[in-house]
């Protein structure tokens, strides 16, 4: 570490672990948590290729406006 620039690995140590316990404290005084339940995957068929036709078209009604 010392050849990387890092004078004092103690301190390096020290601000991760008053860092890790800023953070656990946030988590146990928050009452709500998100996260991200894992998907499961299904072998049914995808979407068609292609462009497909339709659409929401141009926006009409809108010309004689300038900006």
């Amino acid at each position: 570490m010392i050849a990387m620039g890092i004078v004092d690995p103690v301190k390096v140590v020290r601000t991760a672990l008053q860092d890790a316990a800023s953070v656990a404290g946030l988590l146990v005084t928050t009452e709500a948590m998100i996260a991200e339940a894992p998907k499961k995957e299904s072998a049914g068929g995808g979407m068609p290729g292609g462009m497909g036709g339709g659409g929401m078209g141009g926006m009409g009604g809108m010309g004689g406006m300038d900006f």
